[in-house]
């Protein structure tokens, strides 16, 4: 008598810079509720904590990112014009320090990360080398990480192509695939604006449609007698950053549509800006609040 085999989960973490932490809260509301995941796959930020998780280091990462300050994120970072704001070196060191990086065959789960190669725009599954220079190709974002060079390649962040990695997860064996999608909040803040450019497609309406999400971003001052004042410009870190995520927005609605999960995990993290990395605690309490909401569905997915 052949026994059926048991299905493989996979945990598809997405791609939504400083919400990713998100994840951690995520990762901590399965584990205590019996659903551990058999393959890991992630995206950007999800990649970063897919491969501590992976490599079983998570309960060495979270009291660091709960520590954090913007005072030691902004330590982190080297600035450099050229190629992106931020060469990444400082960061790699930090954790090759603190890691021991074996490979990705050695980690403790099945892992891959997405990146994009730059001048083709192809969607590349990291599943093989270096644990730390797979996930240092896949959170370079554009204009704000220089590229990472592989192979005779130049690779950035793979939200650009698969945002939230299920297609991967289902690559590699997974019968059941948890995705955690950081941008769907911002669908939400912004659902009226994306409707009204649905209506009216062209380049003008796009334009429009970036000034209108950087107003409801910025609250609108208003002078003494009830006009509107001036209101104080976004910095061009938050005009690349905001834009990004508009971009991936969109991305990851269209994927997931096409290529969807079993479960969909999405925090509400509107209140957190992409270079929030210091707002660890209520970034991981509402990972977990989001996953714990999910249990139900998951459980019937798993039969």
């Amino acid at each position: 008598m052949n026994l059926p085999r048991p299905r493989k989960i996979g945990l598809a973490l997405g791609s939504g810079s400083a919400r990713g932490w998100s994840h951690i809260g995520v990762i901590r509301a399965l584990e205590r509720a019996g659903i551990v995941p058999d393959i890991i796959c992630g995206t950007s930020i999800g990649a970063l904590v897919g491969a501590v998780y992976a490599a079983g280091e998570l309960d060495r990462l979270e009291p660091w990112v709960r520590s954090l300050t913007w005072k030691s994120v902004v330590g982190l970072l080297d600035f450099k014009m050229g190629g992106g704001l931020i060469e990444g070196g400082k960061l790699v060191d930090f954790f090759r320090a603190r890691f021991q990086d074996e490979g990705i065959a050695r980690l403790g789960k099945p892992y891959g990360c997405v990146a994009t190669e730059l001048y083709s725009g192809r969607e590349v599954w990291l599943r093989e080398g270096p644990v730390i220079d797979a996930v240092r190709a896949s959170i370079a974002l554009p204009g704000l990480f220089t590229p990472a060079q592989q192979e005779g390649r130049l690779l950035v962040d793979g939200g650009l192509v698969n945002p939230v990695p299920v297609s991967l997860c289902r690559a590699m064996g997974a019968d059941v695939v948890i995705a955690v999608d950081l941008n769907w909040d911002i669908m939400l803040k912004h659902r009226r604006v994306v409707e009204t450019e649905k209506e009216n497609e062209g380049p003008a309406s796009r334009g429009a449609l970036l000034d209108a999400i950087l107003a409801k971003l910025r609250p609108v001052a208003r002078g003494d007698d009830g006009g509107v004042a001036a209101i104080d410009m976004p910095s061009m870190l938050d005009v690349l950053t905001i834009s990004l995520n508009i971009m991936q927005m969109r991305i990851t609605q269209s994927r997931m549509a096409g290529e969807p999960a079993d479960i969909v995990i999405r925090p509400r993290l509107d209140n957190v800006a992409p270079m929030d990395y210091h707002l660890a605690a209520p970034t991981i309490a509402e990972g977990e609040r989001a996953a714990e909401f999910a249990l139900p569905q998951i459980h019937d997915a798993l039969g």
